[in-house]
Formats: structure tokens, C-alpha cells, sequence
């Protein structure tokens, strides 16, 4: 996610290595890093759709630290290849196949792809002011992309689209807010709409950060208490937080990819205020900014299939772990 939009506020000077909060979390992920690895060793290391069973394993993750922005990184042109030129930006969120049976039947997953291949085609659409519910901010961004121009709205579908795979063979009815199929959009605040009518048990918002080189890893974004105008979090700040803290020790487990070096001091979370997809939420929901595109390191594993798969599979893994309670 570029950290220049409706979402976010002025960078900050990145923090200072890892220590102690790594090193002890990843202690205690090994065993269930192993498990990880095993599984997606039965799943096969080809990009393709997941067929494991997400595992129910989960640990605690740590505490927050201050929230706040990292570094920005310029938004790129996206692809708008699979996108319907002629949708509408107010056309319904894309449905999910029927459920099946299994552990999740009766479970509601709302899946948020970050930003939309089209919208650098709609820069006037996007920039329009919306309600956060504490103040107003452009509709959405273009997201950011790679130096060699693979799109954070390209990524996001994908991994949105591997994790439905996996969420639908365990049962849940997975929706997306959208789908490739329409022109720009949705609005952040109509990313909060739709889980809400979803009466989602959990809504993920997918990103890629744009932060400047040498800043490394991912991180879970939770919702803090705002109660302002039209948001109120109170409700779900405990439930969210439990669904950051499963959806972060199941990322690291499978991917291997360590926390942030730059956000969260170690602990791979970060508490934010501002956003409107978080403060607009009435379900548990929280974002994940799965590594940074503009680092050489983890550009090489955003652009990689095979690792996007297993972004995938530890999003949803943390997921079913959280519905499972």
C-alpha cells in the first residue's frame, strides 16, 4: 500500500532493527514453522491453488507499538488488464461460489484486494473526498508497485484470489469487496460497507507497502478505539486484534518472511487511527501489508508465485485459526 493516499499521514524515520521481540517470537514459531513448511511441501512449491487444509494453529503475537506511518513510496501506474471498463463504481461486491461443507460452513470471510488495477485511469474519481467517519480523504489510491512495475493492485488480487481457494475448501463463503471486475474502486469507506453488510466473522484488507529501500518485512495493521462521528471501534478492537495477532504468527510460520524492520517494533503489528477501512468496520477486520515493494529483497518474494501462494495459505491459515477461537 502506498503510504501517500486517503489511509494514511506523513512518513516517519524508520525504527531500529529487530531485537528481543523477533527473536523470541520466532523461538517460539519453530515448531509450528516446521508443520508449515511440511504442509506446503504436500501442497507443491508451484504457485498454483492451494489444495492443504489450513491448520488451526495460532499464538499469541505481542503488543503494538506507537502507531504511525513508514517512509511513502510514489504510486505507480497499475495494469488494468481484467478490469470491466464499462462497470460501474457502485456495482455490488463480487459473490462468492456457494460453500461447501467443512469446518467453516456457515463462516462469512469478506477478502479486500488493496486498490484496483484501474484506478490510475481514474484519478479524478478516486481523489473525490469521502467520510472516514473522523474526517474525509481521497477514495482510494493507486497503491504502489516494484521498480520494475509489477503493481500492488495486481498483488493483491492474486493472493486474494489463492486465499478464496483455500477459504472455500474449508467451507467458508468468501467475498470480495472487488474482483478485477469493475472499472475503479471501491472507496475505503465502500470497503467497510460491504463487510459490514456482510456481517462478515472476518474481513482482511491485502497490501504491499511502499516504503523506501532497506526497510524489510511485513506487518498486520489493527483498528485503535476511535469513537468520532460516524466510527466506533470499541466493539471490535479486542476481536480484530486476536484476527491480526493469529493472521501474523501464521504469515511468518508459512512464508518465513520476518517482521517489519521499520513499523511495530519487532512485533509485526501496528495500531492505526486514521484509517477508514478500519474505523468504518463494524466486524473484525484488519489490513496486511505483506513486505515492501520497493526493497530489491522483498520485491523478489512479492513477485514470486510460489511465495505468493504461501502468503496465501499463512493469511488464510491465521484466519481459520481465528474463526476456529
Amino acid at each position: 500500500m502506498s503510504y501517500v493516499g486517503p489511509d494514511f499521514e506523513p512518513p516517519r524515520p524508520p525504527r531500529h532493527p529487530l531485537r528481543g521481540p523477533l527473536t523470541v517470537a520466532v523461538a517460539a514459531l519453530v515448531p509450528g514453522a516446521l508443520v508449515g513448511w511440511l504442509v506446503w511441501q504436500t501442497v507443491g512449491d508451484s504457485g498454483g491453488d492451494a489444495q492443504a487444509s489450513p491448520s488451526s494453529t495460532s499464538s499469541s503475537w505481542g503488543r503494538p507499538a506507537t502507531p504511525g506511518a513508514s517512509d511513502d513510496g510514489k504510486e505507480q501506474p497499475g495494469d488494468p488488464g481484467g478490469t470491466g471498463a464499462g462497470e460501474k463504481p457502485n456495482g455490488s461486491p463480487s459473490a462468492s461460489a456457494p460453500a461447501g461443507s467443512g469446518p467453516l460452513k456457515g463462516k462469512v470471510v469478506v477478502i479486500d484486494p488493496g486498490h484496483n488495477p484501474g484506478n490510475f485511469q481514474h484519478t479524478s474519481e478516486i481523489n473525490q473526498q469521502v467520510n472516514i467517519g473522523t474526517n474525509s480523504k481521497e477514495c482510494d489510491t493507486t497503491g504502489t508497485a516494484t521498480n520494475d512495475g509489477y503493481t500492488e493492485a495486481k498483488f493483491t488480487l492474486d493472493v486474494a484470489r489463492r486465499m478464496r481457494t483455500v477459504l472455500e475448501k474449508q467451507g467458508a463463503t468468501v467475498k470480495f469487496t472487488q474482483d478485477g471486475d469493475r472499472s475503479w474502486g471501491p472507496c475505503v469507506d465502500e470497503r467497510a460497507e460491504i463487510g459490514n453488510k456482510a456481517d462478515a466473522d472476518a474481513v482482511v484488507s491485502i497490501h504491499a507497502d511502499g516504503a523506501g529501500a532497506g526497510n524489510r518485512g511485513f506487518h498486520v495493521i489493527l483498528p485503535g478505539s476511535v469513537h468520532s462521528g460516524a466510527a466506533d471501534t470499541r466493539p471490535i478492537v479486542a476481536s480484530s486484534r486476536e484476527l491480526g495477532e493469529r493472521v501474523a504468527g501464521s504469515f511468518l510460520r508459512v512464508t518465513g518472511s520476518a517482521p517489519s524492520n521499520y513499523i511495530g517494533g519487532g512485533t509485526g503489528l501496528d495500531v492505526r487511527k486514521d484509517l477508514g477501512g478500519l474505523n468504518l468496520s463494524t466486524v473484525p477486520k484488519v489490513f496486511i501489508e505483506c513486505g515492501n515493494m520497493r526493497d530489491s529483497k522483498d520485491a523478489a518474494q512479492l513477485t514470486s508465485s510460489a511465495w505468493r501462494q504461501k502468503a496465501a495459505q499463512g493469511i488464510s491459515e491465521g484466519i481459520v485459526s481465528f474463526l476456529h477461537g
